[in-house]
């Protein structure tokens, strides 16, 4: 679903992986391969930040010349669209709790990137905020 840029730059001991566009996710590996591979859960994990301060996560800008696209599981990525939709919307998960008539503790384990959600959960979800999940199948 979403392919963050990466920028890989040798250093003495590897390579240093960095996002512009999630400037917290720092990652490196001893090989390009390996700090590649790292770099995905990096991303990954510096999602956390910005669903814990109930900030909006910045989508994938267009590649650089030189930049790696990473991939953002697509798990994670049905959640940060969850939780943009939230704060475009301003709705807290007791008032999305109420609309989807469940309760919030339900919610909570949606917008919990550690939580395993079924995909019809957030599609769920996205539907008490107006909004249609759409999944697309595109050829490698």
């Amino acid at each position: 679903m979403f392919r963050y840029p990466a920028r890989l730059k040798a250093d003495e001991v590897g390579f240093t992986v960095t996002f512009r566009d999630i400037p917290e996710a720092i990652t490196a590996g001893e090989t390009r391969e390996e700090a590649t591979e790292m770099a995905a859960d990096a991303l990954a994990t510096a999602m956390d930040f910005y669903f814990e301060d109930k900030r909006p996560v910045p989508l994938p800008s267009e590649p650089k010349h030189g930049e790696t696209l990473v991939k953002l599981r697509t798990s994670v990525a049905a959640k940060v669209l969850l939780l943009n939709a939230m704060l475009a919307q301003q709705v807290t998960p007791a008032e999305l709790a109420r609309r989807m008539r469940t309760r919030p503790q339900e919610v909570n384990r949606v917008i919990d990137l550690e939580h395993a959600t079924k995909i019809d959960t957030v599609a769920s979800a996205l539907a008490a905020l107006g909004m249609r999940l759409e999944l697309n199948v595109i050829s490698a």
